[in-house]
């Protein structure tokens, strides 16, 4: 039985989550495109990450990732604060992106170690 892998899951969740969002809603087109590039570049680089070159192609993947990740999130609260998104969904979601972050935070701080170890 394979591993179950809850980071590449939760990102794909945001990918789709984001997709399904922008296309139910009539979001202005420069925020749809921002947010569907970020929230899928989440997604797209710990996918990446799943087959790296190396310990630093691998963090620099999750580096990118929560950089992505923190401009998703920033695309909700713009969202929400033009009341676009409601509390429940930017909630959601936000939460989503938090959950994500900690993740890569720690799986950085993992990679960081074990170089620092040679």
């Amino acid at each position: 039985m394979a591993k179950r892998n809850l980071l590449l899951e939760y990102s794909e969740e945001l990918a789709v989550c984001i997709a399904k969002l922008c296309k139910d809603n009539k979001f202005d087109s420069n925020v749809v495109f921002q947010i569907k590039k970020s929230s899928s570049s989440v997604f797209a680089n710990i996918t990446e990450a799943q087959y790296p070159q190396s310990l630093a192609d691998m963090h620099s993947k999750f580096e990118i990732a929560r950089k992505e990740c923190a401009e998703t999130e920033s695309w909700l609260k713009l969202l929400f604060s033009t009341e676009a998104i409601d509390d429940i969904t930017f909630k959601k979601l936000r939460n989503l992106c938090g959950r994500i972050k900690r993740m890569l935070t720690s799986s950085c701080i993992t990679i960081e170690n074990k170089s620092k170890q040679g």
